[in-house]
């Protein structure tokens, strides 16, 4: 009986397990994708450091072109000024403006520190002045560091300083700016200047300094001065140089009469002939005749030396002292 059970409970199991549904298979995992591989990041660059402007002499020097211009500002003893924190303006002439001059001209300056001083201080204005600006200033006289002044002359589009061409513009430096030039500029003595530097108008300047008249004709003018030499005060009759000279009006009435207002040179004074020109002296003007190719003031006062130049104005030599009517 017992036995019975067993295989009861067997065919039993059987039968259940038959009648079991089938299980499902399980599906197997999709296989996991690799990841895209990840670009290696990109060094960022450094960017390159920006180079510290040069001063004034350090860009001549690198330019290449300004040799002899260093070399005199070293002779002079210039370059740690124009090293300094300015700012500066130069006009700088090349080496073909400074081979324009006369044999001899540099290696004689390079031996007188004076003048080279006063030549290479001409080249240079206090301040930035930009292109732009200088070509404002047509017309004007703009100080230099010498102390004198150059004209800026602008025409047919180009700019001048005095005679020399501004061939390049606004090099910039850390300290101010180079203009290039073509020619080397020299500074011009005004009229009292030149006359001193002549040696034949001593009374002539003695009698502009006893009158106070020494001040206005070293001003900007300009002047046109008709200048008697000492041969002509000698010509004066015997004790009338030392009258004048104790009589400061007659002198400076005397004085003024010899000058007039604006630069008149000798071709203009010329186109003149028989006209009356006025004179600094008030209400009095002298005649000019022209006599072939001589000029004469008054009739008689002969115009013997013409159009010595001087930064303010123009001297004509005269053989004669002019006397007001």
């Amino acid at each position: 009986m017992k036995t019975k059970l067993v295989l009861l409970f067997a065919v039993f199991a059987l039968v259940l397990a038959a009648c079991a549904p089938a299980a499902t298979p399980t599906a197997a995992p999709e296989p996991t994708q690799a990841p895209e591989p990840t670009a290696a990041p990109t060094a960022t660059a450094m960017p390159e450091p920006t180079p510290e402007p040069m001063d004034i002499v350090d860009t001549a020097v690198s330019d290449g072109r300004f040799t002899t211009l260093v070399a005199a500002v070293q002779a002079a003893g210039l370059v740690e000024t124009l090293k300094g924190e300015g700012p500066f303006t130069v006009f700088a002439p090349t080496d073909d403006a400074f081979a324009k001059l006369p044999a001899g001209t540099v290696e004689a300056l390079l031996a007188d520190i004076p003048t080279l001083t006063s030549i290479l201080t001409y080249h240079v204005v206090s301040g930035k002045v930009m292109a732009a600006d200088v070509a404002g200033l047509d017309g004007q006289r703009v100080a230099t560091v010498n102390g004198k002044g150059f004209t800026v002359k602008l025409q047919d589009g180009k700019v001048f300083i005095d005679n020399a061409e501004v061939i390049i513009t606004d090099i910039e430096t850390a300290n101010g700016v180079i203009h290039v030039i073509d020619s080397v500029i020299i500074p011009q003595n005004d009229i009292i200047e030149t006359a001193a530097a002549d040696g034949r108008f001593t009374t002539l300047l003695a009698a502009v300094e006893a009158a106070g008249l020494t001040e206005t004709l070293k001003g900007d003018g300009p002047f046109t001065v008709f200048a008697p030499t000492d041969d002509a005060f000698a010509k004066l009759p015997a004790g009338t140089v030392e009258s004048l000279l104790a009589d400061i009006p007659a002198l400076t009435n005397i004085l003024l009469y010899h000058v007039v207002s604006g630069k008149v040179m000798a071709a203009d004074v010329a186109g003149l002939n028989g006209q009356d020109v006025a004179t600094a002296l008030e209400g009095q003007s002298f005649k000019v005749t022209v006599s072939g190719d001589k000029v004469f003031l008054n009739g008689n006062i002969q115009v013997v030396i013409t159009d010595i130049e001087t930064y303010n104005g123009v001297i004509h030599v005269i053989d004669t002292v002019l006397q007001p009517k």
